[in-house]
């Protein structure tokens, strides 16, 4: 285990660790910035919590992303995913509440399977999610073809609730983002994960399984992915197994933009929460400017390159 702890990282060493989340934190300010500027209320606690809710499960969703990153896979499937949790619900956490918790529970033991046949097997992990992906799509249309359906009542009061003197958004980002931090850099496990996304020869050096280290990384985003689902429920009152398939692509997006790595061994959990309420305020901007909706995807695409090349241009100058 002592093979797998980095050694303390140098001053600029760790400038360079922390650039690419500087410069999305720094894209992030300047959004609210332009937000303020066309809509002043958005700076008060009620325009604040408006703006950042929709951000939430997708920062959690992101946080499921930067998770299996770690490990060195991309998860194809995490938007499915957590619509499929709504699906669930939306039905069977109403109807049956005990089943709809089995389900879940099950949900993220398959995750879990999941993660050790890409091991065992050898199956790369962009064809595997992807795979899934269609399961849970599939699974999704089967327990609810059209949206719909209603939450429970627990879950509807915590997309309503609202803490005095502070944008409700913000706690369960911050929560999140803390307990992904304590056990990615802060417990043997997450050493183990990262361990190995870097170098998993070192890893079965050291006399650990490589394979209950990737079975928990993909547990661990099996959970943050249905709390990602339950929040997106809160916040639609239904279910549709649709309803987060850009999240996909957009997690990935994130956690590039957070400091995040294709190729493995790195998780910045507050690095993922900005990437992810960065990209989540893009809308928000370009609607309170006026851009056309077809034009959208396309301007959301060039403020995404924009900060990747700043992000390039600061870890160049502190190289």
């Amino acid at each position: 285990m002592a093979q797998l702890l980095a050694p303390a990282l140098p001053g600029r060493a760790r400038m360079r660790r922390s650039a690419p989340a500087a410069v999305s934190t720094v894209a992030l300010i300047v959004m609210i910035g332009v937000c303020s500027s066309l809509q002043p209320g958005v700076l008060t606690v009620e325009g604040l919590t408006l703006v950042l809710s929709a951000t939430v499960p997708l920062v959690i969703a992101a946080q499921a992303q930067m998770t299996l990153m770690a490990v060195g896979d991309i998860d194809l499937g995490i938007g499915n995913f957590v619509g499929l949790v709504t699906v669930v619900s939306a039905t069977l956490l109403v109807s049956s509440p005990l089943k709809g918790v089995l389900v879940l529970a099950g949900l993220v033991a398959a995750y879990a399977v999941l993660g050790l046949l890409i091991h065992l097997r050898q199956v790369p992990a962009l064809i595997a999610t992807l795979g899934a992906s269609f399961v849970w799509l599939g699974l999704g249309l089967f327990l609810l073809p059209t949206p719909g359906g209603t939450t429970p009542g627990w879950l509807a009061s915590f997309g309503a609730w609202q803490p005095a003197g502070l944008p409700a958004p913000l706690v369960p980002i911050v929560v999140v983002a803390l307990l992904v931090y304590l056990l990615s850099a802060r417990s043997a496990l997450g050493v183990r994960m990262r361990g190995l996304g870097s170098n998993p020869v070192a890893l079965r050096r050291a006399g650990l399984r490589p394979a209950a280290s990737r079975v928990a990384a993909y547990a661990t985003a099996g959970v943050l992915g249905v709390l990602s689902g339950l929040v997106l429920a809160s916040q639609t009152g239904g279910g549709d197994v649709s309803s987060a398939s850009s999240y996909t692509l957009m997690t990935v997006a994130a956690v590039i933009l957070g400091g995040g790595s294709f190729a493995g061994g790195t998780a910045v959990p507050w690095g993922a929460a900005v990437g992810g309420v960065t990209l989540g305020l893009v809308s928000v901007v370009l609607s309170l400017l006026d851009v056309r909706s077809d034009m959208q995807s396309a301007v959301q695409g060039v403020i995404v390159l924009a900060v990747l090349a700043g992000r390039v241009v600061v870890g160049k100058v502190l190289r």
